[in-house]
């Protein structure tokens, strides 16, 4: 049974990757910047070929959600089971880093932030997204889909809707005073000399520590984007070392690693974002 449920899932993968070959002859380099499948003068330039794609794992999201309450009951069974079981596990997961009371007020971020990521990554590997498009008469490639997360706008407005988040959740928390106490007041009880000099030392420490503040931002977005970028053209520069119609076979592994990083990066993207919070808020925890 287990031998059958595994060859039912291969060969549509395989199958999926055999077609998608024949888009990846050109051999071109995805560009790291998105681009519009639209003409100019159209109305909708505007929207890029990383957008569509995450407005389709959003609607897709959305889907999901409706079907799994539209007929609720005690006794879960096939879409709501999924749900139910897939929320609880994130909700359990997030509430272990962040605390009962946390995690209740925060949840929806960090939960709805996971499968985001996770459903763009994974439409992202879908044979065709990167490597399906047009080409100009100077040779330039316009890609019709493009990987969400491979695009730095996306990644960049996570990061920075979370930095925003977690600036209004730690001075609701803990504060203003005790906010800016816990990154430049000494730690501990300090007399004479040794109370002057720690709180030099501590003041320098604290300028360093809004400096790295200000990085997280920038660090969640590359590091999200760096990894999905990297991967795609990983893919794409595998596919074209040999001719369109066996391309599949040394991306092959590949493809099943990017299926692990996909899932990985969803959880370090909103692990680190949990964290981060964590640690500022935990003072009020311990009032």
């Amino acid at each position: 049974m287990a031998q059958l449920f595994s060859v039912r899932i291969f060969i549509p993968i395989l199958l999926l990757l055999l077609s998608g070959a024949a888009f990846a002859g050109g051999g071109h380099q995805l560009p790291l910047y998105p681009e519009s499948p639209f003409t100019q003068g159209s109305g909708f330039s505007w929207i890029s070929n990383s957008m569509i794609m995450v407005w389709l794992a959003a609607l897709i999201i959305l889907v999901f959600c409706r079907v799994a309450t539209k007929k609720m009951a005690l006794v879960p069974s096939g879409v709501q089971n999924l749900a139910e079981w897939l929320v609880e596990g994130l909700y359990d997961f997030f509430g272990n880093i962040l605390g009962e009371h946390l995690v209740k007020r925060t949840f929806w971020f960090f939960g709805a932030t996971f499968l985001l990521i996770l459903v763009v990554n994974y439409l992202g590997l879908i044979p065709g997204v990167g490597t399906m498009g047009t080409t100009d008469a100077h040779g330039h490639f316009k890609g019709l889909l493009r990987g969400g997360n491979a695009d730095l706008n996306m990644t960049a407005a996570m990061s920075i809707t979370f930095f925003l988040l977690w600036l209004y959740w730690s001075f609701t928390e803990i504060g203003v005073k005790n906010f800016f106490a816990h990154i430049f007041a000494p730690q501990g009880t300090f007399t004479g000399f040794m109370k002057v000099g720690m709180v030099v030392m501590f003041f320098l420490v604290g300028i360093l520590e809004v400096v790295s503040i200000f990085i997280r931002p920038v660090a969640l977005s590359f590091r999200l984007f760096g990894n999905i970028y990297g991967g795609e053209q990983t893919l794409e520069g595998l596919m074209a070392l040999v001719p369109k119609y066996f391309a599949f076979l040394p991306a092959l592994p590949f493809y099943f690693m990017e299926l692990l990083v996909g899932l990985v990066q969803a959880l370090v993207f909103t692990l680190l974002c949990a964290v981060f919070l964590k640690l500022m808020c935990s003072h009020s925890e311990e009032h």
